[in-house]
């Protein structure tokens, strides 16, 4: 009886091990890589020239003024969201995340807000459009520190999940410097901004991050099925090995035969 049942927790035992040997190796390399790198230089802050300073002596602009103006032109502005100044080739501007009202629509008829990003000199108040792609190549430059040969620019209009600038606003340029590291800096077109830096290292540490958690759709939901599902059958192998440590001892045995 007792040898039956060492046997059934040694082949559980052995079973959960080769099933999750593989997992916990990704685990493990994936730990010692995050462990052992500069998060600065994975996320492209070494590589990331500090934004100017924008100085006070400048006379700004009333943001009411920029709404009225929004408005006389045709824009129909419900709400602002999200108020910000950045530099802009120099100059300072107003970011402005506004709210507006679309027309009817054809199932509630009733109005249906959406969010959009408009820029205005914040001196002038002048209002402009989104980036062209030699502004967003002029503000990558600026904003990067190392070779400004430029080895590609793409627009990009959509993302798959999988893609190192996902979840980032769109149209963005994305403009690959030829470094080292690979980088490529994403400008988002109507922000006006810098949005993220990605090089080797981090395309390293996102695949490594993806394999951690085991989510292989977007790479950053902890709490999927999958990662669960192997954190329980790991306790199951630690408790099977703890079993399997006690049967298999030395004193269990001679209690065993004394008997």
């Amino acid at each position: 009886m007792a040898k039956s049942f060492h046997y059934r927790i040694r082949k559980i035992h052995r079973y959960l091990g080769l099933l999750l040997g593989i997992q916990f190796l990704f685990w493990t390399i994936g730990g010692i890589y995050f462990s052992w790198s500069n998060m600065d230089e994975i996320h492209g802050d070494l590589n990331r020239r500090p934004t100017p300073l924008i100085s006070i002596k400048s006379s700004f602009i009333s943001p009411s003024a920029v709404i009225e103006k929004m408005k006389s032109v045709g824009q129909n502005v419900d709400s602002i969201n999200d108020l910000k100044l950045i530099q802009l080739s120099g100059e300072p501007f107003y970011q402005l995340l506004i709210k507006e009202k679309l027309g009817l629509t054809h199932t509630n008829h009733s109005k249906t807000p959406e969010f959009r990003v408009q820029l205005a000199n914040a001196i002038t108040g002048e209002l402009r459009g989104p980036l062209n792609e030699f502004e967003a190549i002029a503000i990558a430059k600026e904003g990067f520190i190392g070779s400004t040969k430029i080895r590609e620019v793409k627009l990009l209009t959509e993302t798959s999940t999988h893609h190192e600038y996902r979840s980032g606003p769109l149209p963005a340029y994305a403009i690959s410097f030829d470094h080292p590291s690979k980088a490529t800096v994403f400008v988002a077109t109507e922000l006006g901004t810098i949005q993220k830096i990605r090089n080797d290292k981090w395309r390293i540490f996102d695949f490594l991050w993806m394999l951690h958690t085991m989510d292989y759709q977007g790479r950053d939901n902890f709490g999927n099925i999958l990662l669960r599902g192997f954190s329980i059958f790991g306790l199951f192998t630690i408790f099977s090995g703890f079993i399997l440590f006690y049967v298999s001892s030395g004193r269990r045995k001679k209690s065993i035969q004394q008997q």
